[in-house]
């Protein structure tokens, strides 16, 4: 898979999440998929001072990209109270 389906098909398992972020004011965009398979996002709107990032992360946003794209390894916000 290219470059640009990794982009369509990340993007597509992120519509199962927006909504529930949307409804809290914020949204997700990918910025990034590196060549070892990280998908690098940047949280938008409310998701930004979200003390439940970290957690929506994994439990949500991680969750929802694996499932529907198993090569992907890793998802990480470079914006936000998650990052290191």
């Amino acid at each position: 898979m290219n470059k640009e389906e990794l982009f369509r098909e990340v993007d597509e398992a992120l519509n199962s999440v927006r909504p529930h972020l949307m409804v809290d004011g914020g949204d997700v965009e990918v910025v990034e998929i590196t060549d070892d398979l990280k998908v690098k996002v940047k949280w938008l709107g409310n998701c930004q001072q979200c003390t439940m990032s970290a957690m929506t992360m994994k439990a949500g946003i991680e969750r929802a990209i694996i499932s529907k794209v198993p090569s992907i390894v890793e998802v990480v916000a470079i914006n936000g109270l998650d990052v290191a």
